[in-house]
């Protein structure tokens, strides 16, 4: 059986494979907005930094309502972390971050005011892992419940919950 701390571990080793997320927020009228934006930073703990526009909507969003919800997907991997986020201007946290693929958006570099960093504070996290070695396990676990008709029994290397 896993642990809270191997499940937490598991879900940073999985994260760590992805490079954007689906950054999802609440608009003003209640409805849910989701985008796809670079991971500038994310820590252990699945805390994150993204760049972004002092302009953008996402920044009013974020101000109205903190909850941010962040999706990871590939073909076999998937995971999604609930948190609040805040809308920096930091300029020492922008020059420890800055990516040169930013200047696309900002041409002036990274000196430019426009720049601010949502900083995203994770709360709890749920993973599916399907790759690899938990796939054919998964696989064989499911046959053998197909073949009893019952469902197959839940397993933290495939699936969890983690409070971060």
């Amino acid at each position: 059986m896993s642990t809270p701390v191997e499940t937490r571990e598991h879900l940073h080793e999985l994260l760590k494979s992805f490079d954007t997320a689906m950054v999802v927020t609440f608009a003003a009228n209640g409805d849910m907005h989701a985008r796809p934006m670079a991971l500038a930073e994310l820590s252990v703990d699945g805390d994150a930094y993204f760049v972004t526009s002092i302009d953008s909507p996402k920044v009013a969003e974020i101000r109205a309502n903190s909850v941010v919800t962040l999706s990871f997907q590939s073909p076999r991997q998937f995971a999604c972390i609930t948190g609040h986020a805040t809308v920096v201007q930091d300029q020492a946290l922008v020059d420890r971050l800055w990516q040169d693929m930013w200047k696309l958006w900002f041409p002036a570099g990274q000196a430019d005011p426009n720049i601010a960093m949502i900083k995203f504070e994770a709360q709890q996290g749920e993973y599916w892992d399907n790759a690899g070695v938990q796939g054919l396990k998964f696989l064989y676990r499911a046959a053998i419940a197909y073949a009893k008709g019952e469902s197959p029994e839940s397993n933290p290397q495939q699936h969890a919950k983690v409070q971060l």
